[in-house]
């Protein structure tokens, strides 16, 4: 899970999967907290127009004056539009319903693929210092989530642990492939994490093996356990980090926030020995 391209400034990771239900939000929240409480400056971007990212890091409705939308269509300061969250080193571009008509005004647009590359290498950005930006994207492969993989430099995709579970990840695969061809020749896979795992089920092991027999290397090590406090903790609008410390599937996130770290330490040593 390495490559030679690891950018300065922060690391743009599109966290995508088409299909809904898989732990997409819930995974972008807490591996967002995770990494903050490791001391990373973390910003999370919520494209999709359900706004659960938003909601999920404890931000009310009403203090969403400037979201996504604005920052993909108008020209908004990111003062403005970046707003902390009540996790420490944590911040966010939050959504609302607003966002949902963004793809059909994103089609009269010459640049539409490119608004958020544009939006997120502002020289304005360098002033907050993030080590990490986080994107939330819309289960479907629309042109929100074309914005998110073209101005990412890696996508991470979260993968529930059920039957059919890897009968999706073509299309998404081919996605990638044909953003690659087409406006970011260096995307590539952060990697797939397996969410909702049981290891008392004899399912979650075969999808595991699946995964680990045809992905090999680009599946993390760490797995998301099936865990009644990650469910809960979205409906008190907090990670799971924050809402039971020493649950079981806060600690996953917090496994998986060293692994991803330590990828990404590795891939700066790569990069320095080549320089």
């Amino acid at each position: 899970m390495s490559d030679l391209s690891r950018p300065d400034g922060p690391k743009i990771i599109a966290i995508a999967n088409q299909k809904g239900g898989v732990g997409k939000t819930t995974t972008t929240i807490n591996l967002a907290a995770a990494l903050a409480e490791k001391g990373q400056r973390v910003l999370v971007i919520d494209l999709d127009p359900q706004g659960n990212a938003s909601t999920g890091l404890g931000i009310d409705l009403e203090d969403r004056e400037f979201t996504t939308y604005e920052l993909l269509l108008e020209d908004i300061d990111l003062n403005d539009v970046i707003l902390k969250t009540p996790t420490e080193n944590l911040f966010i571009v939050p959504a609302t319903v607003d966002l949902s008509s963004a793809d059909l005004e994103l089609l009269s647009n010459e640049k539409r693929s490119f608004l958020l590359h544009d939006a997120l290498r502002q020289t304005q950005m360098d002033s907050f210092n993030f080590d990490y930006i986080l994107i939330d994207c819309p289960p479907s492969l629309n042109l929100l989530t074309v914005n998110a993989m073209i101005g990412a430099h890696s996508v991470l995709v979260p993968l529930q642990s059920e039957f059919f579970a890897l009968e999706g990840l073509s299309q998404l695969m081919l996605t990638i492939r044909e953003v690659r061809q087409s406006g970011n020749k260096d995307l590539r896979i952060e990697g797939i994490v397996l969410t909702m795992y049981d290891r008392r089920n004899n399912l979650s092991q075969q999808v595991e093996k699946d995964a680990r027999d045809n992905l090999g290397d680009l599946v993390f090590k760490t797995m998301v356990p099936r865990n009644v406090r990650v469910s809960e903790a979205p409906s008190f609008a907090m990670p799971v980090l924050a809402y039971d410390s020493q649950s079981k599937g806060a600690q996953a996130y917090r496994d998986l926030a060293t692994e991803l770290m330590k990828n990404n330490q590795t891939v700066e040593k790569e990069v320095q020995h080549v320089q």
